[in-house]
């Protein structure tokens, strides 16, 4: 097993590196600008997806139609199932 990087960093970025890690300093958060502006094309779960476990589930033929006819376009009618137990979940929270 090779113990070595097979692309070692360059002196010169390894010398960056150490020289900001040595640094002492806070981050300055304040100077971060806030986000704002329009997130209506904001995707939910781009970058995170949960972890999925596959069950079998008997559901009503009539269940399993409906969500095969009208689930949103671009995701399947198994994405939208899960989608509509979420929102069941949500607006039952004890």
């Amino acid at each position: 097993m090779k113990k070595e990087h097979s692309n070692p960093v360059p002196p010169e970025v390894q010398a960056e590196i150490d020289a900001l890690a040595a640094a002492d300093r806070p981050i300055r958060t304040d100077l971060i600008p806030e986000a704002t502006g329009d997130w209506s094309a904001a995707r939910r779960g781009l970058f995170y997806r949960p972890i999925k476990q596959q069950i079998t589930l008997r559901l009503d033929a009539d269940l399993i139609d409906w969500f095969k006819r009208n689930h949103l376009q671009g995701e399947g009618y198994q994405t939208s199932i899960n989608r509509a137990l979420r929102e069941y979940i949500a607006q039952h929270q004890l």
